[in-house]
C-alpha cells in the first residue's frame, strides 16, 4: 500500500468552512475563481498521498445548496481549436464535458461565459449550440489596455459593456477548461455589475499550488513550478504578505505581479479592498491536512522526476522546446533528485537492452520491479500488466492466462479485417480478452481482480507508448514515464 502523508476527510472539512467563512465578511455573495483542475487531480493526488482526485469537487459538494457554477471560455480559444494537453480534446467539447460531470454530481451549473468576443464565427456557433442545449450564455469583451487602464476598465466602457451574469445561488463557483479563459476578469467584471446593483459581493481565488503555509523551497511546492514549466510560473515569497503582517508566504509570480493592479481595481469597485496582500485572497487550507512531511516529501520528488521525463518527450514530439526540460532538470537539482533515482526507468532500459525490443517496468507496492518485454503476440505494456497480476495473484509464471487460441483470432481481426500494421494486442485489447477468460477460468478471475493493486505504482517504458496504452495505465491509477524517443523512425505515430 503506498504511504499516505495527507488526511483527504479534513481536508474537505476545513476547506469548505474556510469557503463558507469568506462569503460570510462579504455579505451576499461571493465569486470563487476555481484555478487548477476541479476533478481528477491527479498532480495533488501524487504529490499529497492521501489526496484524492475528487476531493475538490467532494468539497464543493459540501456547499451545493449555496453553490453554482460558471464556467469560462476563451473565445479565441474555441476559433485556434486549443486542446487539454491530458485529455486531447477542444476546450469547447471539454466545456460540454464539464457541464456533464458537474451534473452528474448534482451541482447547479448557472451558464457558460464566452469571454474575449470579439464576432468569431466558431464562438458564435458554440454559442449557438449551448443555446439549443439549454444552456445560458453570456458574451464579455476584449477591453483595450486591460489590466493597466483602470478608470477605462471600471467604467461602463469597460466591464460595463460585458454582459451581467445572472446568478441565483450566494457562492458563484468560476472555472474554465483550461488556463488563459479569462476567469479573474468574468469576477471582477461581476463585481463591477453587482456594487452598481447594490450587492455585496465579493472575490477569492481558490488554488491547490503553490501551497501558501510550505516554505518556497519544499519539494511540494518545487513540484507545482515543475508542472508549470511550460508557462514559466515561479514561486516566490509574497512581499505583500510579508510586508502586511511579517509573515513569510508562498505565492506565484503572476498572481503577485497582477496584485497592484487588481487591488486597484478592486478598491475602485468597492470602496476599499478587502485584500493586503495575494495570498489573502486565496482560500487554500492543503497545507493544514499534511500529516506527514517526509511521504509528502518524497511524493513531490518522485512527481518531478516524472515531469522531466514528461518534457523530454514533448520535445520529441514537437510539442514544445527544451527550455521546459531544462528548467525541471535545474528544481531536480535542487530538491537532490536524478533519473537515478527512478529505478523503473533503470530497469526498463535493461529489459530492452537485453531483448532489443521496448521493455516496460513497473513497481509493485512491496518494492518488487516486475518487467514486459515485446513478443509476437504481445506488446510490451500488455506483457507487462499480465505479468504483474500474475505476480500479485501468486500465479506462476509458466500458466498462460490467456490462450493463444485467444489472441491469434484478435490479431487476424486487427490485420486482415481492420487493417492494422501491428498484430501484437493493445493493454486494453488484453484486459478484454483477460475479462473474457475469467468468465470460465478461475486463474484468470483471480488474475484480474488484482488491478485495483496497480493504483498509484511506477512504472516506465522504453519507447513512447501509443495514446492508447497510456490511457489504460492512467486509468489504472499507475504513475508511467517513456524515454523520449519512439519505437520506429517513422514520421507518423498513431
Amino acid at each position: 500500500m503506498q504511504k499516505i502523508g495527507f488526511d483527504n476527510s479534513e481536508y474537505i472539512k476545513l476547506q469548505s468552512q474556510k469557503i463558507l467563512d469568506r462569503i460570510d465578511s462579504f455579505g451576499d455573495k461571493l465569486y470563487l475563481e476555481f484555478g487548477g483542475k476541479l476533478f481528477d487531480d491527479f498532480h495533488a493526488a501524487r504529490v499529497l498521498p492521501g489526496f484524492q482526485p475528487d476531493a475538490k469537487v467532494r468539497m464543493l459538494l459540501q456547499l451545493k445548496d449555496d453553490a453554482e457554477v460558471v464556467i469560462v471560455i476563451n473565445a479565441d480559444a474555441i476559433e485556434k481549436n486549443k486542446r487539454r494537453g491530458d485529455l486531447g480534446i477542444t476546450y469547447d467539447l471539454e466545456t460540454l464535458r464539464l457541464i456533464d460531470a458537474f451534473r452528474r454530481i448534482g451541482l447547479f451549473v448557472g451558464s457558460v461565459v464566452i469571454t474575449c468576443f470579439a464576432g468569431q464565427r466558431s464562438a458564435e456557433a458554440f454559442e449557438k449550440r449551448l443555446n439549443a442545449l439549454g444552456v445560458k450564455t453570456y458574451r464579455h469583451y476584449t477591453i483595450p489596455d486591460y489590466p493597466a487602464n483602470i478608470p477605462f476598465i471600471v467604467s461602463d466602457e469597460g466591464f460595463g459593456k460585458n454582459d451581467y451574469i445572472e446568478t441565483e445561488r450566494k457562492l458563484v463557483v468560476v472555472t474554465a477548461p483550461g488556463p488563459g479563459s479569462g476567469k479573474m476578469a468574468a469576477c471582477l467584471s461581476q463585481l463591477y455589475h453587482e456594487n452598481k446593483r447594490g450587492v455585496k459581493a465579493g472575490y477569492a481565488k481558490f488554488e491547490t499550488f503553490p501551497v501558501w503555509n510550505l516554505p518556497l523551497k519544499h519539494p511540494v511546492n518545487v513540484a507545482y513550478e515543475a508542472a508549470t514549466a511550460d508557462l514559466n510560473d515561479v514561486n516566490m515569497i509574497d512581499p505583500f504578505h510579508l510586508e502586511a503582517y511579517h509573515e513569510m508566504a508562498t505565492n506565484y509570480n503572476r498572481d503577485i505581479e497582477i496584485f497592484p493592479v487588481l487591488n486597484a481595481i478592486l478598491e475602485t469597485i468597492m470602496g476599499t479592498s478587502p485584500y493586503k496582500s495575494p495570498t489573502d485572497m486565496g482560500v487554500n487550507m492543503a497545507g493544514f491536512a499534511i500529516t506527514d512531511e517526509q511521504t509528502v516529501i518524497e511524493a513531490a520528488k518522485r512527481e518531478i522526476i516524472r515531469r522531466y521525463y514528461a518534457a523530454l518527450v514533448n520535445v520529441t514530439q514537437g510539442m514544445s522546446d527544451m527550455s521546459a526540460a531544462t528548467k525541471i532538470e535545474f528544481l531536480m537539482k535542487q530538491v537532490g533528485v536524478t533519473c537515478d533515482d527512478r529505478p523503473v526507468a533503470a530497469a526498463a532500459l535493461q529489459k530492452a537492452d537485453e531483448t532489443g525490443m521496448p521493455a516496460v517496468a513497473l513497481q509493485l507496492s512491496n518494492g518488487k520491479i516486475i518487467t514486459g518485454k515485446t513478443s509476437s503476440l504481445l506488446g510490451a505494456s500488455s506483457a507487462l500488466l499480465l505479468n504483474c497480476l500474475k505476480e500479485l495473484a501468486g500465479i506462476p509464471d509458466d500458466i498462460n492466462l490467456i490462450s493463444s487460441t485467444i489472441i491469434e483470432p484478435v490479431q487476424k481481426l486487427k490485420t486482415d479485417i481492420m487493417g492494422n500494421h501491428n498484430p501484437r494486442l493493445h493493454t486494453d485489447e488484453i484486459l478484454e480478452a483477460l475479462s473474457i477468460c475469467a468468465v470460465t477460468s478461475d486463474v484468470a478471475k483471480i488474475a484480474l481482480q488484482q488491478a485495483p493493486k496497480l493504483r498509484g505504482c511506477e512504472a516506465h517504458s522504453s519507447v513512447i507508448l501509443s495514446r492508447v496504452d497510456e490511457d489504460v495505465f492512467r486509468k489504472l491509477g499507475v504513475n508511467i514515464t517513456f524515454e523520449p524517443k519512439y519505437q520506429t523512425k517513422k514520421l507518423y505515430h498513431d
